[in-house]
């Protein structure tokens, strides 16, 4: 850690990033580390490919997080957030393999250790959290703005201290956050209390198409471009959906096929989440993807057929 806060410290513009389809702590830890940085005296770019869903979009300065990196900015560093590998960062990749310095800040199991340095911490319950310890390893203040980002990215990748890798750490730092300022109740009205109309619609149409599979240890869920245009919603209005399937009874393991609108046919993300029986992460590695034992994803090209194929063919084996 020390090597790394050296050099931050010697970096003057840094570029920060993290996988596309951001989730919480995603977005909580490029919020609290970038604006640290920026108050420390640098210059930072906050990028990601996708949209910010629009249940964080109360975070604040959320706005600041922009689609694609700036073209006339030499960076004499990057920072990489809670993505296992480079290939997940999407376009920005292009000025990441520019930039001279990479550090790499994940608790993904199946990170690939990629960067001149790397923070890896598998037992930390979200990468929030060890962004939390390097910013105070740095001694830098935290106010309530970067308190929000941290907590909100340890409450959701917890499941709102719910999933197995909820750790005292999950509890102390929020705690800290709250007497920062932070409001519990208005950050979970904004993640779980608040639906538009189209999402309903779209949980719906999600509840429709579950599949189980013949041996009951699967489902199979599919979200397709079409039931967004119809719905008139976006793709982060499917986060979630999937733990409807997951819970129900005798389930291991629930699959979310869904269609991406890459310009190209037959581009699926493929999400699955174990009841904690089955490691998915490697599953989800073992095609070219990551996460954690319970929560992991990959992405690949191929008819809906085969990719529904292949997971019968795993679910056989539950």
């Amino acid at each position: 850690m020390q090597s790394i806060i050296h050099q931050l410290t010697q970096s003057r513009r840094v570029l920060l990033t993290t996988h596309t389809h951001p989730d919480g702590d995603a977005i909580g830890s490029l919020l609290a580390l970038g604006l640290i940085l920026e108050r420390m005296g640098k210059t930072i770019a906050m990028v990601d490919d996708d949209p910010i869903p629009a249940i964080y979009r109360f975070l604040p300065e959320v706005e600041r997080i922009l689609r694609h990196a700036p073209p006339d900015t030499d960076f004499d560093a990057a920072v990489v957030l809670d993505c296992g590998s480079l290939e997940r960062i999407g376009a920005v990749g292009t000025t990441v393999a520019k930039v001279p310095l990479v550090i790499n800040i994940d608790h993904h199991v199946t990170n690939k250790a990629f960067g001149a340095f790397a923070l890896v911490d598998p037992n930390a319950c979200a990468t929030a959290e060890i962004v939390y310890r390097l910013i105070r390893k740095m001694g830098a203040p935290i106010d309530k703005i970067v308190a929000t980002a941290i907590y909100t990215g340890i409450f959701t990748d917890t499941g709102s201290f719910r999933f197995s890798n909820t750790n005292l750490g999950a509890f102390t730092i929020c705690q800290e956050m709250v007497a920062l300022g932070v409001d519990p109740y208005q950050v979970a009205k904004h993640v779980y209390g608040t639906y538009s109309l189209g999402r309903i619609k779209l949980l719906n149409m999600a509840l429709d198409s579950i599949e189980l599979t013949a041996n009951g240890k699967m489902t199979i869920m599919t979200l397709s471009q079409e039931m967004l245009r119809e719905t008139r919603t976006q793709p982060e209005d499917g986060d979630g959906l999937i733990n409807y399937a997951r819970r129900i009874e005798d389930v291991r393991v629930a699959a979310l096929i869904q269609e991406l609108n890459s310009g190209q046919a037959d581009q699926f993300h493929v999400s699955l989440r174990s009841d904690g029986s089955v490691d998915v992460a490697r599953i989800a590695q073992a095609r070219g993807g990551g996460g954690h034992a319970m929560a992991a994803g990959f992405s690949v090209t191929a008819p809906l057929a085969d990719v529904k194929a292949d997971l019968l063919r795993l679910a056989a084996q539950l």
